[in-house]
This record gives structure tokens, sequence and C-alpha cells, in this order.
């Protein structure tokens, strides 16, 4: 499972945009609010997560609104910083790293960070991404697309997934709000059929351990997407760190963990 995993990884512009969503109802699940509706009906085990725009999704991403450095707490991404994950994937060793490159890719005019993340399973590649994230002045971090390649014996055999934003319909979404709070849903990502994952923040507070340390103030996320709706994982953000465990609760077992961390130059 990768930092971002597409079989599941402005509040005031995203707000204005119309993509945050309303809160949830008493049992977890989500109420749209008046007028709206949830973008799908499916049955699951799971509550759906619905992100509150009705289904109409059109967020207006303005270059000028856009800052150079990415220092979300929840998600700094810093060039020269670099993430290792391990852990098991359908019971196969996975490891995963993640590292800020010094590029930078210009995505509608908005000068985005390129983050590479390669992942093996058995000491063997099996995809290798560059995602591109850009921060808004009010320090949510948006994810503009991404350059999938996926791997079997050393060969490439797909890049399905691949989206950016502006291109073919396929539409930018928030990775990590400026102020996460309870009940906060938004999507991720959105390229019809391709790309549509959606997240939920579910806790601002939590206390997590894992093999690189123990952090308090963890943001914990749920995170769904309709083109595989039995799947839904669950993921931790810790200040100062970033992603710190990535989890299937629902659809698989898969697992990640924050191994080591440095935060760059």
């Amino acid at each position: 499972m990768s930092l971002r995993s597409r079989s599941t990884m402005i509040l005031a512009g995203a707000l204005a945009a119309g993509v945050l969503a309303a809160a949830c109802g008493d049992d977890g699940s989500p109420q749209a609010g008046p007028g709206e509706r949830p973008t799908r009906t499916i049955a699951l085990e799971q509550p759906v997560i619905d992100p509150g725009d009705g289904g109409n999704y059109a967020p207006v991403l303005d270059p000028a609104n856009f800052v150079e450095q990415i220092d979300n707490p929840y998600m700094p991404l810093r060039p020269g910083a670099k993430w290792v994950y391990e852990g098991t994937a359908d019971s196969k060793t996975e490891r995963t790293e993640v590292v800020v490159t010094p590029e930078r890719k210009v995505i509608q005019g908005i000068w985005a960070v390129v983050v590479r993340d390669t992942v093996t399973v058995e000491g063997q590649v099996v995809e290798d991404t560059y995602d591109w994230f850009a921060q808004d002045r009010e320090g949510t971090v948006w994810y503009l697309g991404e350059e999938v390649k996926d791997f079997e014996n050393g060969k490439v055999v797909s890049r399905a997934g691949s989206w950016e934003h502006g291109v073919d319909g396929a539409l930018a979404g928030i990775v990590m709000p400026a102020s996460p709070r309870v009940g906060l849903a938004y999507r991720q990502e959105f390229h019809e059929d391709e790309a549509e994952d959606m997240g939920e923040i579910v806790r601002v507070d939590a206390t997590e351990q894992v093999p690189f340390g123990r952090f308090e103030r963890v943001v914990v996320t749920k995170d769904w997407n309709p083109l595989d709706p039995k799947v839904v994982e669950r993921k931790q953000y810790a200040p100062g760190v970033g992603q710190i465990r990535g989890q299937k609760i629902a659809g698989g077992r898969e697992l990640a963990e924050l191994v080591s961390y440095e935060p760059g130059p």
C-alpha cells in the first residue's frame, strides 16, 4: 500500500468551491445537506463517504491563491524529505519509499511539488509513481494528479490511474485540509471511472505508536473509493511528520507503518 493507495490514500477556499461535506449523522453515516443527494447509493458494511457536493464537483483553483512551500503540519512536503514505510499486503512483505524531489511541475498555472512514491513487494518494484501536490494560502494541501507505472517482472504493465488536473475532465482534490475537524469529508481526486478517492476526518486527537515512534494529536482519516466500494482504509497523520500509518479496515489485509523519516535539509 503506497502513501496514497489508489485502491481505496482552504478550508474556506474549498468551501466556496463546494467540495467539503456536511456533518455525519449520529450513527456515523454521512448525511446530505438540504437539497443535496449522495453521489452514489451502494450497499456496504462501511458507510459511504458523501463529499457533500451533490455530485456537482467543480473546484476553482486560482494560481494566485497558491504558495511555494507545502508546510501543512500534517503533510509537510519539503524537498529532500523522505519517508519509509514497511508492512504487509496480502501476506507479502511490502516497502514504500516516498521522497520529495526538488522538481516542480506547472499544472494549470500552479507550481506543484513533485513527490516520488516507490513500492516494492518481496523486494520487487511493483509501482513507481510521481504525485503532484500544491498548498493554498489557507494551508490546505491539494492533489493535482499522478503519473503511475505498475510493474511485473521489471516491466511496465499498466499506467492506469494516471491523471492530471484540467486534462480530460480530471479535477484536483484535497489530501489534507488546513484545519482538520471530525466529520469533514472531501474528494481527494476526481477523474471519472479512473480516480475517485474520497476521505473523511474521523479523529483529530489520537495517540498512535508506530516503529518510528509515538505520536499525539494524530489526525485519523477514513478513505474510500466508489470504484472499489468494498475497500475502506484508515490513515493516521502526525503533526510535523505526515502520514505514519495506513491500513485496510475492509476489503483486504494491508498495513504500512512508518519506520524512518528524514525531514530534508
